[in-house]
């Protein structure tokens, strides 16, 4: 997390310096030059907080297309960047000489940061105001009203403090406010004595602020789904924020097999729900086309009406005019590891390939009794007629209603990428095809096997009549 100084002295310009010998940073050329340093009547030397760097390229990028209207920062993401702001404008000043008789940042001080916040991150300016940092100056006086600083504990024999007398201060959130959520990560300014350097640890700085980072946007992320209903806006605002760590997290080999789903939804429990996990293929495949999934929605369903004419054409399938709406998606995830065919066969107990996909419970069969009895670790649709369980090998993770049976090949691909899984080699060649033809992502060329090549040329001989 990068840490700027902002000097305050009489006037309003100068430059940024780093923090502690670290080298300058340059602003992305995608953002606009912002000056962060502000200079009022006041020896104190502040911190702006730019940890939601990613957040402020987002609406820039967003700005080039002309929807920064449609660019707004969460309200947890928020309320780290007022608390932070916060607990680094009280540190500082009660370090400086001035701690003794000063407590708190000026009307003066907190006007100016609040101004320099919105002039950094313009998502926070209030629309359709003529000043434009109210919203924020009120955000940060209320967290500097909200913060506590308790007395010294007193002996047998209470002594008076007088009014100058130093006290130690804690950033323990306050029960005021609802705008401070116990999710948001409390302040991280470390203030280092006189004399001291970090010139020996200038390069392990970086990766343990990165780390520390990441550690507070999965804490901030637990804390959230602690409550009955999460802001779903803020989560996706977490995910977009850590995008790269947790692909890093999740595709390594550092986690056992046996604990890797666990510990993966332990750390994002977002993923036991279907538009999260959506959402992260969509981050996958193309995260700056925010129609992906609808366009993917439409291919899926002109792919799968061809499927329907090439499976009747094939004898695989009945004409879909004599089933119903849920009867026609079964038999289609029944015939379509038939149409696209693998060398490898399926495991003697499981039966059919397609059961690897959907698995239709009997009257009389339970769910949890299949699920201990399957032999696959890899995602699977269980229906038992009225709603549809996704599971994860033997561990079910959601449901969700019989009408959307139609695309589920779609959810089970979302986990597929989201969650890094291998395909099962009786059905690698049609979940190869769906990746190619709907998903329109390609895949390398030791996949590109000898029945899939068959498969395809079949398939585009009939679509090509």
């Amino acid at each position: 997390m990068p840490l700027y100084q902002t000097k305050l002295a009489p006037g309003e310009t100068g430059t940024v310096s780093s923090l502690q010998g670290s080298p300058p940073v340059s602003p992305r050329t995608s953002t606009p030059v912002v000056k962060k340093t502000l200079q009022l009547p006041s020896p104190s030397q502040y911190v702006i907080y730019t940890e939601l760097e990613l957040a402020r390229k987002h609406h820039f990028e967003m700005a080039c297309t002309g929807r920064e209207g449609e660019s707004a920062m969460s309200k947890e993401l928020r309320c780290r960047l007022v608390r932070n702001t916060v607990t680094s404008m009280i540190s500082i000043l009660r370090a400086s000489h001035q701690g003794e008789e000063l407590r708190y940042p000026s009307k003066h001080e907190v006007t100016a940061m609040a101004k320099r916040l919105v002039e950094y991150y313009p998502m926070l300016q209030d629309k359709d105001e003529p000043i434009k940092h109210m919203s924020m100056y009120s955000y940060l006086q209320r967290r500097i009203l909200n913060v506590k600083t308790p007395q010294k504990r007193q002996g047998p024999r209470p002594e008076r403090s007088s009014s100058t007398k130093r006290r130690h201060i804690d950033f323990s959130p306050s029960d005021q406010g609802e705008d401070y959520d116990a999710g948001s990560s409390g302040g991280s300014t470390i203030l280092l004595p006189p004399g001291s350097s970090s010139e020996d640890d200038e390069v392990s700085e970086t990766d343990k602020d990165s780390l520390a980072t990441q550690a507070r946007h999965y804490k901030t992320l637990q804390e959230m789904y602690k409550k009955p209903k999460p802001n779903q806006v803020a989560v996706c605002q977490i995910l977009d924020l850590k995008f790269q760590a947790r692909r890093a997290f999740i595709d390594s080999d550092i986690l056992k097999e046996e604990y890797r789903l666990a510990k993966i939804f332990e750390a994002y429990p977002c993923f036991k729900e279907l538009h999260h996990v959506m959402d992260e293929l969509r981050r996958i495949l193309d995260k700056d086309n925010s129609k992906f999934l609808d366009e993917v929605k439409k291919r899926w369903t002109e792919f799968s009406s061809m499927v329907q004419f090439y499976g009747v054409w094939r004898k695989v399938l009945k004409p879909p005019m004599s089933l119903g709406a849920v009867e026609s998606n079964i038999a289609l995830f029944r015939a379509l590891p038939t149409l696209f065919p693998s060398q490898s066969v399926p495991p003697k107990k499981m039966g059919q390939a397609s059961e690897a996909l959907l698995h239709v419970l009997q009257p009389t069969e339970e769910p949890a009794i299949y699920l201990q009895k399957r032999t696959l670790f890899s995602p699977v649709l269980v229906f038992d007629g009225s709603r549809c369980l996704l599971a994860i090998g033997n561990t079910p993770v959601t449901t969700f209603a019989k009408e959307e049976l139609g695309e589920g090949l779609l959810y089970l691909m979302g986990y597929y990428y989201t969650l890094h899984f291998t395909y099962p080699k009786c059905v690698a060649n049609l979940l190869s095809v769906i990746q190619t033809e709907v998903l329109q992502d390609s895949i390398h060329e030791r996949d590109t096997t000898g029945s899939y090549k068959r498969a395809m040329a079949e398939w585009n001989a009939f679509i090509k009549k």
